[in-house]
């Protein structure tokens, strides 16, 4: 919901009346970003008394059947958890990235770094589901099936009038602070002030099997149009992974068409045999990648996180997990604050160095991999073999993954 943080700079503002606030933080957007948001925010409202209402276009039960797979990393893990972590998620311990046809290749394990797992593969329903059961034992007002409107700043920064519209209600919101989480997908998002950049790529993903899997062994692939990943997912032997096949969108469509048995023989020519042959693929499906970020997460009283903040490629899976470190940082801000444009402030500032890193770095790789030209791919593998020899250069790009820049 991009459109929610442009709209808002530009409408008119009105002036503020001496009419109460209906609530002190209004979250649009009910994916597990502004779930966790919710969340947190109940948690601390305890010794702040802040009136919370988080407001969602669709009912949480739309989202717990989807089969859609997720990297979370461990920092996001050890934020979510005093929520409600999903007893489903299967471990990732190593990490495999290398470059098709070319050398070169580096190792990421869990054991270099002390932890249990690098990270973690959840379904997205299963997630959603989580962090919905936490959300529903607070206080929380909850406004489901209802539609966000345009909303006006007040003057002078005071507040957010937001016209919501449901089946039952049609009224307007008198909220301290507007929060947009709610993004879609990079073809369904209107752009604004910010960078935007289509990759020319669509992602394939669905869930295979594997005849000789290597279980809690994630595989990140680089190809001439673009990377594929595989995340452990579990199932009989491990054997089940979650795919994102990132390609050229002409191949793409033709992909999409092929019988299982084509598909497979494909996919099998472009990653190898490094797990033997695939065997099954389930719930193929196809989405276009690009960027969108901001210019600024904050405008009056009305901020944006997540997707709504920032749209990645997926390399490197990176996206959900900027956005809960959004979430969380703003949280602390609110916390500290109040709801307050003090904490919108202080919560730009703190998030300024993580986004701009990391959307960096998953722009970079996006663009770097997929360059056909022989004397960058060889580089690109002395690159990663380099990361072999230089410890501190992995941990840190590692602990980047994992816990991101934390101030």
């Amino acid at each position: 919901m991009n459109d929610l943080h442009h709209a808002a700079s530009d409408a008119p503002a009105l002036t503020a009346s001496h009419a109460p606030f209906d609530y002190d933080v209004t979250i649009v957007g009910a994916g597990p970003v502004g779930l966790a948001l919710a969340g947190w925010l109940a948690r601390r409202s305890a010794t702040q008394k802040l009136n919370i209402a988080l407001i969602d276009a669709r009912e949480p039960e739309d989202s717990v059947a989807d089969p859609r797979a997720i990297a979370v990393s461990h920092g996001s893990r050890m934020i979510l958890e005093p929520l409600n972590w999903p007893a489903d998620a299967t471990a990732i311990q190593r990490i495999h990235v290398s470059q098709r046809g070319h050398f070169g290749r580096t190792l990421i394990d869990h054991a270099e770094h002390g932890l249990p797992a690098l990270g973690y593969v959840l379904r997205y329903g299963s997630i959603v589901h989580a962090l919905a059961e936490a959300v529903r034992a607070t206080p929380v007002h909850w406004f489901k099936s209802t539609k966000a409107q345009t909303p006006q700043q007040l003057e002078n920064d005071e507040g957010v009038l937001l016209p919501i519209e449901s089946a039952h209600v049609t009224r307007t919101l008198r909220t301290r602070i507007l929060v947009s989480a709610e993004g879609g997908l990079f073809g369904e998002q209107q752009a604004g002030p910010g960078e935007t950049r289509d990759y020319g790529q669509t992602a394939l993903v669905g869930t295979v099997t594997m005849s000789a899997p290597q279980p809690h062994v994630a595989w990140e692939r680089f190809t001439r149009q673009g990377p594929i990943a595989l995340l452990p997912t579990g199932g009989v032997r491990g054997a089940d992974y979650a795919l994102v096949w990132c390609c050229a969108p002409g191949e793409a469509a033709r992909r999409a068409q092929l019988p299982d048995d084509a598909f497979l023989r494909e996919l099998g020519a472009e990653f190898g045999d490094r797990m033997g042959r695939f065997t099954q693929i389930k719930g193929r499906a196809a989405f276009p990648l690009g960027l969108n970020t901001v210019d600024t997460l904050v405008k009056g009283s009305v901020v944006a996180i997540g997707n709504a903040a920032q749209t990645l490629h997926p390399v490197a899976g990176q996206g959900l997990n900027l956005g809960l470190r959004d979430a969380h940082a703003l949280a602390d801000a609110i916390s500290h604050y109040g709801a307050t444009r003090s904490a919108l402030v202080a919560f730009a500032q703190r998030r300024a160095l993580d986004r701009r890193m990391t959307i960096g770095a998953t722009d970079m790789l996006a663009r770097l991999f997929t360059i056909d030209f022989p004397p960058l791919a060889t580089l690109r593998g002395l690159a990663l073999t380099a990361l072999e020899f230089v410890p501190p250069v992995k941990t840190a790009l590692a602990r980047q993954m994992m816990f991101g820049q934390r101030r």
